[in-house]
This record gives structure tokens, C-alpha cells and sequence, in this order.
């Protein structure tokens, strides 16, 4: 217990306890939001702008082909503040032009694919605005954790959602579905004109950097589909039951029950957004790294366990909050809940680990087969079980990548070393 004191304490030292801190007023304030667009727009229409947005979020990973995730990896071994703002202004150049031209593409597809609700082509186009935003509120957090700034980032996380909350509400309360698809692509880019200002680079600046070549676009690309394995896994589904049942009322209905369980994960993404940084800049030393794995599963085993005793006591509660009929999905809400741990205890660690050390790749394997997978079970489960087959098949899943990701990585670690070690 001493050693998880120290390691509690260390996330500490580096302003973890602000982002985490942050990272719970800004899960809160993102469930006002859903809870706020529930309110005041129907069902099915609130449910065409959510389908339309999980179609966004698949492609989202490589609308900016992973520069992004390039940034926070080779940043890490950069020595000075300079060097790493430096590389800010090469990949912000970079990949705004990218987010554009995928921004372009999306809206000239979605011309051509007949929906079987004609509206869907719209907020399609609406919402593939929000690739733009999105990259530079993503590359506008991971330079203030290059720089340490974790007190920064913590802001930004919580001014989003604040913005967020406020634009859901006034524009939902106006313009109803339009107004929530619009808040959605307004949000990340007014949040990154807010702080943009915190960072001083050059915009003019041309740097060139050894590491900037095919490997590096190679690392992001895959890091970047690796890193978003529990939004994949959760869009598959609602689309899924989308094609399957036909029913918009059951896509909002899972998409709401999936909030509760999918709002711990905050926990876990508040100490990789603290220490990535941090072991990724230590990765040789071995002691300090097996130290790492075993306090953090230690503590989210902990953490789990007291998550899935108070869904189990409360669950059907918070479940009224939204509707009181979606108190009927009880067992929906619990099997999520019990998936979500394996994505706390392993995935989120694991998962990681294997982008610290270069093998986003393997990452992307292993969500690559979950997807296969997803879309197997789901075919056989949802027709049966409606959405309670959708949240077996996302609870299998989330284990099976959590496991396959720990496998790996000791794995790879291993080999990691021994190449370290001959090049000293």
C-alpha cells in the first residue's frame, strides 16, 4: 500500500489532481449536456444527428492521418520547450491542411450514399466540420503536455464542456437537432481560440526534424486508430443497431444507458493524460515501468470494484434520470458497466504503453480483429437481443482488447530493452 501511496502521490506532483479534478466537472457537465439535448428534442430526430455523428467519429482517427499522435510521442524525447513548440507549428501546419481536405471528401461522399433517412446526408455534412476543430483542440492539449503544463491542459478540458453545455442549451433551445450538431462543431474550435495564445510558436517557422519521415506517419496513423478502441467499439454498435432494428428510439436509448458507464473512463484518461509524457520519457528504465503497471492496475481494480457496486445499487436511478422508461435496460446498463472495467484495469494501460514504445500497429491489429468481431456477434445478438446483445458483444470486447494489449506489450517491452540496451 506504501508503494500505491507514492505512486498516488507522484500523479500528484504533476498537476494530476487538477486534470483529474477537471476531468470530473467536465464528465458531469457532459452528461448536463445529453441530458439537456434529451430534454428538448425528440427522440428520433436527436437520434439521426447522434447516427450521423458516430459515422463522423469513425473516420475522426485519420482525418488528420495521426499527426497528432506523432506530436505527443516524438515530442517526448525532444530536450527544450523551443524544439517541441517548434514541432507544434509543423504539425499544426500540416494537419489543418489534412483536417480540410478530409473535411472536403466527407461532404463530397455523403452527397453520393442514399441514407434511408435523407436527413442524415445533411448533418453528415454538417458535422464533418467538426474534423477541423477537433484536430487543432487535440494538438492544442498535447502541447501543454509536452510542456508540462498540465494545470493548462486541465482548463482546457474544463472550458470545453462549459462551452459545450452552453451552446447545447441555446442553440438546442433555438434550432432544436440543427442547433445540437452545430454546438458540436463550434465547441472544440472556440476552445482552441481561447488558449491557442498560451503557446508561443512561430507561426512562419519551417523546422526540420529528423524524425519526420515515413515512420512517424506510419506510428500516428496506427496510434491514432488505437487510441480511440472504446469510441470504435461504442459507434459500431449504434450503428449497428441503427442498420439492424431500425429504430432511432433503440440508437438513442443505447446511446444514453452507455454515458453511465462510458463517464468513468475519465479516471483512466486523466492519468494517461498526466503520465504518458512521463514514462514515455523513462521507457528504459524497466524497474520504474513494472512499478508503474503494478500500482495502476491495483488501483483500478480497486476503483472497479466500487464503480460496479454503485451501478448495481444506483444504476436503475440514474438510468430514470434520463427517461423512466429506460429504467427497463437495467441488465443493458450492468453489462456495459462490467465491459468498461476491463478497459480501466488493462486497456487504457496497456494500450498505451504499446504507442510509448513505438507499436501502435499492434494497437491497431487488435482493434482491426475487435471490429471484425463487433460486427460478427452483433449480427447474431442484436436481432435476438436487441440492445442487451449489443452490450454483451461491447463487454467481450472491451476485455478481449484489454487482455490482448497486456499480452503484447510484455511482450515487445522485452525486446524494447534488449534494443536499448545494445545501442548503449
Amino acid at each position: 500500500m506504501k508503494s500505491l501511496f507514492n505512486f498516488l502521490s507522484s500523479f500528484s506532483r504533476r498537476s494530476g489532481n487538477y486534470i483529474l479534478a477537471a476531468s470530473i466537472g467536465s464528465r458531469l457537465l457532459s452528461f448536463f449536456a445529453s441530458w439537456i439535448a434529451l430534454q428538448i428534442i425528440l427522440d428520433k430526430k436527436l437520434g439521426v444527428v447522434i447516427y450521423a455523428f458516430q459515422i463522423i467519429l469513425f473516420i475522426t482517427p485519420i482525418a488528420s492521418l495521426g499527426i497528432n499522435q506523432g506530436l505527443i510521442r516524438y515530442g517526448s524525447f525532444l530536450n527544450t520547450n523551443k524544439e517541441k513548440n517548434n514541432l507544434f507549428s509543423l504539425v499544426l501546419k500540416k494537419g489543418l491542411l489534412i483536417s480540410i481536405l478530409f473535411t472536403a471528401l466527407t461532404i463530397l461522399i455523403s452527397t453520393l450514399i442514399n441514407f434511408d433517412i435523407p436527413i442524415t446526408s445533411f448533418y453528415l455534412k454538417l458535422l464533418a466540420l467538426a474534423f477541423i476543430g477537433q484536430f487543432l483542440f487535440e494538438i492544442l492539449q498535447i502541447q501543454f503536455r509536452l510542456l508540462k503544463k498540465n494545470k493548462a491542459f486541465a482548463f482546457t478540458e474544463l472550458i470545453y464542456n462549459i462551452i459545450l453545455v452552453l451552446l447545447v442549451f441555446s442553440l438546442s433551445f433555438y434550432f432544436k437537432e440543427l442547433g445540437y450538431a452545430i454546438a458540436i462543431v463550434l465547441t472544440p474550435l472556440l476552445t482552441f481560440l481561447i488558449f491557442i495564445k498560451r503557446i508561443k510558436f512561430n507561426w512562419k517557422t519551417t523546422p526540420n526534424f529528423d524524425f519526420i519521415n515515413s515512420t512517424f506517419w506510419r506510428y500516428g496513423l496506427f496510434a491514432s486508430m488505437a487510441n480511440v478502441t472504446s469510441v470504435l467499439l461504442i459507434s459500431i454498435d449504434i450503428l449497428l443497431i441503427g442498420n439492424i432494428l431500425s429504430d432511432m428510439e433503440m440508437v438513442t436509448a443505447f446511446k444514453y444507458i452507455s454515458l453511465i458507464p462510458f463517464s468513468i473512463l475519465f479516471l483512466s484518461r486523466a492519468f494517461m493524460a498526466t503520465d504518458f509524457v512521463e514514462f514515455t520519457e523513462k521507457l528504459t528504465n524497466k524497474e520504474y515501468i513494472y512499478s508503474y503497471i503494478k500500482n495502476y492496475i491495483l488501483l483500478f481494480s480497486f476503483i472497479s470494484i466500487g464503480f460496479l457496486a454503485v451501478i448495481s445499487v444506483f444504476g436503475k436511478f440514474l438510468l430514470s434520470l434520463f427517461d423512466p422508461e429506460y429504467v427497463h435496460y437495467f441488465s443493458t446498463l450492468l453489462v456495459l458497466t462490467f465491459g468498461i472495467t476491463g478497459l480501466l484495469i488493462l486497456r487504457g494501460l496497456f494500450g498505451n504503453l504499446l504507442s510509448s514504445i513505438g507499436k501502435s500497429h499492434v494497437n491497431f491489429i487488435i482493434i482491426a480483429i475487435a471490429i471484425l468481431l463487433n460486427i460478427v456477434l452483433n449480427y447474431y445478438l442484436i436481432p435476438t437481443y436487441g440492445i442487451f446483445g449489443a452490450a454483451i458483444t461491447s463487454a467481450f470486447l472491451m476485455w478481449f482488447t484489454g487482455v490482448f494489449c497486456m499480452i503484447f506489450f510484455f511482450y515487445y517491452y522485452t525486446s524494447f530493452i534488449n534494443q536499448t540496451s545494445s545501442k548503449k
